[in-house]
């Protein structure tokens, strides 16, 4: 048990390490002895858990992913309003790019061909979770008429996008107030009149629940 404990730990320094790595340097760039010296390992440990670089890289992917998935798969009470929880979600991931060096290297590989290696595709998962969304907002009556399901999660999807693109140039790009004036643009156009005035552009926190 505590030889797993210590490859498990080994395994997620290498993969803290290589985040900041690719986050830093690019896929390209990055060098594994300089991984694997950062997480306090040797070259030997590193390709004992991982073949290649890519290998590295999916699992940086993976690791992002799961924590995407702690963003997107909170569960919802009853009465909750479908559109608020998207809102919310959309604030937990933009502040998590911005904090969180595996969850915004593992988006950022999500860009690279070089890096691609079977497994989780952060990207993918937040435009299928989007389209989830609005597909059930559509369907409890909170889109406003003649708003399509499949062209608002176009537009949240590549807004989304480009926000991480640009906050690697830019911090504000991923400042809770541009996304806050993302969703004031957007909710209008968006929103059934029913529920659009209880909908908070700037997400909801716990003293809103």
């Amino acid at each position: 048990m505590a030889r797993q404990e210590r490859a498990l730990r080994t395994r997620n320094a290498l993969i803290e390490s290589a985040a900041e790595q690719f986050d830093r340097d690019g896929f390209e760039t990055a060098s594994l002895a300089t991984i694997s010296a950062r997480a306090g390992v040797s070259n030997g440990a590193l390709h004992f858990h991982f073949a290649s670089k890519a290998a590295l890289a999916g699992a940086v992917r993976e690791a992002a992913a799961q924590r995407l998935g702690r963003i997107t798969g909170s569960e919802r009470q009853p009465g909750d309003v479908t559109l608020q929880t998207l809102i919310d979600a959309s604030h937990a991931l933009v502040q998590g790019l911005r904090g969180d060096v595996v969850l915004r290297a593992g988006f950022g590989l999500g860009n690279n061909p070089a890096s691609r290696d079977p497994g989780e595709d952060p990207h993918g998962l937040w435009q299928d979770w989007v389209e989830a969304t609005f597909a059930q907002a559509d369907r409890e009556g909170e889109l406003a008429p003649k708003v399509s399901p499949q062209d608002a999660a176009l537009a949240v999807v590549a807004a989304l996008a480009g926000f991480e693109a640009l906050g690697g140039q830019d911090p504000q790009w991923l400042s809770p107030a541009t996304l806050t004036r993302f969703w004031g643009l957007l909710l209008p156009r968006l929103a059934h009149e029913s529920v659009l005035e209880g909908l908070l552009a700037s997400g909801a926190g716990p003293e809103d629940i």
